[in-house]
């Protein structure tokens, strides 16, 4: 029965990939059709993934112990034969769980979002509806199939593949509203995101796929469960190559450093984030799509699905697993800091995501594997929650501001009360917020759980349970460093986090626009009350068993469910015992963060035309955060500027030099050609043909006398003929 119910597995991806390809080629002009074929993709999608996952979940022998593994031949290579399948196993397991319900929420939320307020469509003649409605269910459709794709995928080629999907789906959906102008030129437009978005992860891809074709070409093979064989992970550590500067290097370390990057690429870690924070240009629904469920949690689940292979050369002690760590504890407290000085309601929440990222990868480079899986799959519900959240915000807002508008006396811009509201106004900068909490009831205290989950708000929330693992693990195992780096993070994410509740949801509105803010509509506020649940509860099934009072309610079922895979591959798996030590820095610097922001957001909220505190007390140092440490900026300077300059430079040489030469040739020809007509054709060719023809025309003429038509004639010459023949052999040889 259960490898029944586990060969659905083959059928996951299926549900969204035909509403894909329907939407696309039958129903794109029946909008709410559109919607409903993509609503039943992903809710049969969401109804394969708990079948499988619960199969497993009552099943762990079947699928943990011995992967479930169903593969076909796909490709021969001369070398062996490629094949496609699908493989469940623990981790495949929990990220089905997760996959399936995130992706539904995001999916009902949607068909809310995507919609104009009332009052416009009556003024405009409009449906109710995004002009692009169709087009956005089918590419989130896509986009739902290449994650899907991925999590059952038992092999690299395969993974890729839909790994490769989701980066064309990205593209596609941030650059969605792609005639969206602003005022500010300096301004990054949707195309134009998607486009640096597409290109910087390529820059990860290329090295990937590198990494892919020398393990194809060490291994043979690209299944997993070949490739974590013990004897082939001890052939492959043995195999060995010569760097320069590094000297004598496995072939392991290199291959999973190429690999990290594929990871550094799509979870925008440094020096590869700066494409992250501009995706926010994209539909709200996209921002939570690529941040919760599908994008960068793949790159994370890459790195977890492949540890084995990072393992493997001195049991981890070596300079890949270096790599990962230092990258992600860095990237965790680099994008914290910048977190802190966004007013952009989304690309604070962005900056988090990539800190957040860098928590899952420091977690893994330290050997804490059940840790990272705990925390990535916890992260992705209050994650999904709170973008799907501050969409919701931004909606109301920009409902408020069309309100005001509409309502003002003298049709400029002026609202009942004499203010003025900017032509352009900024829906999503925090300081046009303020006081929503009591428009927005729903959405506010949703986010709020959500934010006390990514902040880590002891006991009761999710986030708690899987950072405090992380950091019970970085001080079990001795890494110190690394573990206060990451609880300065921590204490970091829950200031920006509350900062943006404060700044958001309390005080007074600063502006008519979110004065006039409604709550949203069900089909967006039900999904956040569902997010908001496991935001809490999830996290309950990683609570250790030695935790005081609550440890024995659960048993920890996480860390046995995902600890007997992580002994099948040789990896840590042993839960760290209880100390009280870690637990106090992680309660600490998550009320610190929280009561910090409470002191300079919350105890006096700001009033309209303030300035934020933070920057008057930062001074030059708020402004460096605020622009991202311009990166942006320096990679112009040394990527983007040199590339356009050689590409100007190619363009001359092209039209200087090699169209100089080509017209030169074809000048060439020409003259070639008019002197082959004017002497050859004409006087040469010609000559010898009219020649030969007058030549004809002449000794015809002459014979022509003699034809009288005369038969004695004819013999009297044919005689002579012979006798002179006769008298000239007689002369000549007698």
């Amino acid at each position: 029965m259960s490898d029944t119910v586990l060969n659905l597995a083959w059928l996951v991806p299926l549900p969204t990939l035909l509403a894909f390809a329907i939407i696309f080629t039958i129903t794109e002009k029946n909008k709410r059709l559109s919607s409903s074929i993509a609503l039943v993709g992903v809710v049969l999608a969401w109804i394969l993934c708990w079948a499988v996952a619960f199969t497993a979940f009552s099943d762990p022998e079947v699928t943990v112990v011995h992967p479930f593994d169903v593969t076909i031949p796909y490709l021969p290579t001369g070398m062996a034969t490629l094949s496609m399948g699908v493989m469940v196993d623990g981790v495949t397991a929990v990220m089905l769980f997760m996959v399936g319900i995130v992706l539904t929420m995001i999916f009902i939320y949607s068909t809310g979002y995507m919609t104009f307020p009332g009052h416009l469509v009556q003024k405009l003649n409009l449906d109710g509806l995004d002009p692009l409605y169709s087009r956005f269910f089918g590419y989130i459709s896509l986009f739902a199939t290449g994650m899907l794709g991925l999590v059952v995928a038992d092999n690299l080629l395969m993974l890729f593949i839909f790994w490769e999907i989701m980066g064309l789906c990205s593209y596609l959906l941030i650059g969605f509203w792609y005639n969206k102008v602003y005022p500010n030129p300096k301004q990054i437009t949707p195309p134009k995101a998607g486009l640096k978005a597409f290109l910087t992860t390529r820059v990860g891809d290329v090295l990937f796929m590198m990494g892919l074709i020398f393990l194809y070409i060490l291994a043979g093979t690209m299944n997993f469960q070949e490739i974590f064989n013990p004897e082939m992970l001890h052939h492959l550590a043995e195999q060995t190559l010569t760097l320069p500067i590094f000297g004598e290097v496995s072939w392991v370390v290199l291959i999973s450093i190429l690999i990290f990057w594929g990871a550094i690429g799509k979870s925008a870690q440094f020096p590869l984030h700066v494409w992250l924070p501009d995706a926010m240009e994209g539909p709200t629904p996209v921002s939570a799509l690529i941040h919760a469920a599908t994008m960068v949690s793949a790159g994370v689940y890459l790195i977890v699905r492949m540890w084995p292979l990072f393992n493997a050369f001195d049991h981890g002690a070596n300079g890949a697993v270096l790599f990962v760590s230092i990258i992600g504890a860095f990237t965790a407290l680099f994008a914290a800091t910048i977190a802190v000085a966004q007013n952009d309601i989304k690309k604070v929440l962005a900056y988090s995501t990539i800190s957040q990222l860098g928590y899952m990868f420091a977690a893994l480079g330290i050997g804490a594997w059940i840790a990272a899986v705990f925390h990535l799959i916890m992260h992705a519900f209050f994650k999904a929650l709170l973008f799907l959240g501050s969409g919701s915000v931004i909606h109301g807002v920009e409902h408020g501001h069309h309100h005001v508008h509409e309502h003002s006396h003298d049709g400029h811009g002026h609202d009942e009360h004499g203010h003025h509201e900017e032509e352009h106004f900024d829906a999503q900068d925090m300081m046009n917020m303020g006081g929503l909490r009591k428009r927005m009831p729903i959405t506010a205290w949703t986010f709020i759980i959500g934010g006390a989950a990514l902040s880590g708000f002891p006991i009761i929330t999710a986030g708690f349970w899987s950072k405090d693992e992380i950091l019970a693990e970085a001080w079990y195992l001795g890494h110190r460093t690394i573990f206060w780096v990451l609880a300065l993070a921590a204490l970091l994410t829950a200031f920006y986090t509350f900062r943006q509740i404060f700044l958001t949801f309390f005080g007074k509105p600063r502006t008519e626009a979110a004065a006039h803010a409604p709550e949203s509509v069900k089909a967006m506020t039900i999904p956040l009350i569902v997010l908001a649940v496991f935001a809490i509860v999830a996290g309950w099934v990683g609570i250790p068993e030695d935790f005081p009072a609550l440890g024995g309610i659960l048993n920890n079922p996480w860390h046995h469910f995902i600890g007997e895979q992580a002994h099948v591959y040789e990896l840590h798996a042993e839960a760290p015992p209880f100390n009280i030590s870690p637990v106090l820095i992680s309660i600490v610097v998550a009320l610190g963060g929280i009561f910090l922001a409470w002191l300079i957001y919350g105890r006096k909220p700001l009033q309209a035309g303030d300035t934020d505190p933070l920057a008057r007390w930062l001074g030059s140092i708020h402004k460096v955060l605020r622009n991202k440490y311009y990166f942006d900026e320096l990679y112009h300077t040394i990527a983007v500027r040199p590339v356009l300059w050689l590409a100007k430079v190619a363009f001359w040489f092209d039209r200087t030099v090699i169209d100089a030469i080509v017209n030169a040739v074809g000048r060439f020809g020409r003259w070639a050609a008019s002197f082959s007509r004017r002497i050859l054709d004409e006087y040469i060719i010609d000559g010898a043909v009219n020649g030969t023809g007058l030549v004809a025309s002449a000794t015809g003429s002459v014979l022509r006398l003699i034809q009288t038509g005369q038969i004695q004639q004819y013999l009297l010459v044919m005689l002579l003929a012979v006798l002179i023949v006769l008298a000239a052999v007689e002369i000549l040889f007698f």
